[in-house]
């Protein structure tokens, strides 16, 4: 009667995927646009700028999107969806996923050496005699240790080629040895262009076009303000007091792998939509044109920027992408850019299917705050709840296991679901004696539902018992078929049993 005890695993393991699991999550979350208005027109009038677009991504839509003010003071013509915004140092990320498709395609890998891809690179003077040869990564995170360049970097976006060339073969000066800091370094994203030119062979416009913005269906997208009908395009102004100037665009050029994209919201949330698209990890059909997992990968603090404790926040620094956490969101996933004549912003929640973002153009206008603000306000609505994991196949077989134990402990059966850790470190009949102690003590128990999963392997779940309330926490073993390698008992009173 005993052989159903036995934890049962197939050889093909495919735990489940999690899944919102609150109906009216849309709707609650919709209530909140009318604030996020309120706050991205507070914004507008607060900072003075001209123009600006918003948008709300919810499930992979553009659920919200607003525009207020205008692209050319002159003319008084709107802003609207269409009209493209210079989005400045968001283009690193679109820089980050050429790289990633080409290192997915196997045509470079993230430990090359710059030097393999930019012959002038080998002249390079390092800081110390010790320092290894910089590689793509750090190019990637901003490790390298070149100079923090903006806003001298926003200035050199359209410079020849040629130009570049000449500076490399002179040297770069380093502020800090490579690989032992975070600073930012828009030179250092303009040699990843050139990688990707040289890796793919077909210029960094063309291949990021052509093997990027085309299939995420972002067809007004350039690098080249000039190709774009002054009707679609948002003039950009700097603002000296009270008086506004328009600031001529900067071509796209060397550095333009830095922050050249111009982009409009339709496709901005495309994008969005795109990246939000990684989570969960699944097996549904990969379209790309990155691998999910690549995006997940950027999704990643590979390198820690800053900790502020006032805020409970930490951030670090992905690949073209600011990761973050706070006491609000485990994982925050975004980034702002500047350039003359605009400022912009996008973040958005991986395991919450939410994201947003806004492009004005008055120059280093960023609305990361208002952005912020907003994430409040649909927090408040109830409805940005994250996905919920469901359990898996094994952790509900482990818990049928231990509720078996628990009603009738025996150890030739015990030692059938546990692994070989569970009675070297703990006795078998001091364990069962534990529990009967528990049982004398709280009377009959009965489960309360289904297992929490903290993940695919290890979960809780509670009983209710004649005279209180059991927590029950346990982790399966890295075995096949998993096993019970901990179990806990905890009383949820003054008192707590524990089995080791």
């Amino acid at each position: 009667m005993w052989t159903h005890l036995v934890l049962i695993a197939t050889l093909a393991f495919s735990p489940p995927a999690p899944r919102f699991t609150d109906a009216a999550r849309r709707s609650k979350l919709e209530t909140a646009f009318p604030q996020i208005d309120r706050i991205l027109e507070n914004y507008k009038q607060a900072r003075g700028v001209p123009g600006l677009v918003y948008g709300v991504v919810i499930d992979g839509e553009l659920a919200h999107v607003k525009c207020l003010g205008v692209r050319d003071r002159d003319s008084g013509d709107r802003v609207t969806p269409e009209t493209l915004f210079r989005i400045a140092s968001m283009t690193k990320s679109f820089t980050a996923l050429a790289i990633l498709k080409l290192r997915d395609e196997g045509k470079l890998s993230l430990e090359d050496p710059v030097a393999k891809w930019i012959p002038e690179f080998a002249g390079i003077r390092y800081p110390t005699r010790d320092t290894a040869p910089i590689r793509i990564r750090q190019l990637l995170t901003h490790g390298a240790g070149f100079p923090e360049d903006n806003p001298w970097g926003d200035r050199q976006l359209g410079i020849a080629d040629s130009t570049l060339t000449g500076w490399l073969r002179k040297g770069i000066p380093f502020s800090t040895p490579p690989d032992t800091s975070y600073e930012y370094s828009n030179y250092g994203f303009a040699l990843l262009g050139r990688i990707v030119a040289r890796a793919s062979g077909m210029d960094y416009q063309e291949y990021l076009e052509k093997e990027i913005l085309a299939p995420l269906g972002m067809k007004s997208s350039t690098l080249e303000p000039y190709s774009v009908p002054e009707r679609l395009r948002a003039k950009g102004y700097r603002k000296n007091g009270e008086a506004y100037a328009e600031e001529p665009p900067l071509r796209h050029g060397a550095f333009g792998a830095m922050g050249g994209l111009l982009t409009n919201a339709r496709d901005l949330a495309r994008y969005l939509a795109y990246q939000l698209s990684a989570y969960p990890p699944r097996d549904d059909v990969d379209p790309g044109p990155v691998r999910r997992s690549s995006l997940r990968e950027m999704q990643n603090a590979w390198r820690w920027m800053a900790l502020d404790p006032e805020r409970g926040s930490v951030s670090g620094y992905g690949y073209g992408l600011v990761v973050s956490r706070d006491r609000r969101f485990q994982h925050i996933v975004g980034h702002g850019g500047g350039l003359p004549g605009f400022g912009s912003y996008m973040l958005w929640l991986p395991e919450y299917g939410v994201g947003l973002f806004a492009m004005a153009n008055l120059t280093y206008a960023g609305p990361a705050t208002a952005l912020q603000e907003s994430l409040d306000a649909l927090r408040a609505t109830g409805g940005l709840q994250p996905r919920v994991l469901p359990p898996s196949p094994e952790l509900v077989s482990a818990q049928g296991a231990i509720l078996r134990l628990w009603r009738r402990w025996e150890d030739k059966e015990a030692a059938a679901v546990t692994a070989d850790n569970f009675f070297l470190d703990r006795p078998a009949a001091e364990r069962r004696a534990e529990i009967e102690q528990l049982k004398e003590a709280l009377g009959t128990c009965r489960p309360t539902g289904e297992v929490a999963p903290e993940n695919f392997l290890r979960g809780t779940f509670r009983m209710a018992c004649d005279h209180g309330e059991v927590s029950v926490s346990f982790t399966l073993a890295p075995t096949v078929p998993p096993k019970i390698q901990y179990l806990k008992f905890q009383k949820i009173t003054t008192h707590s049993h524990e089995i080791q």
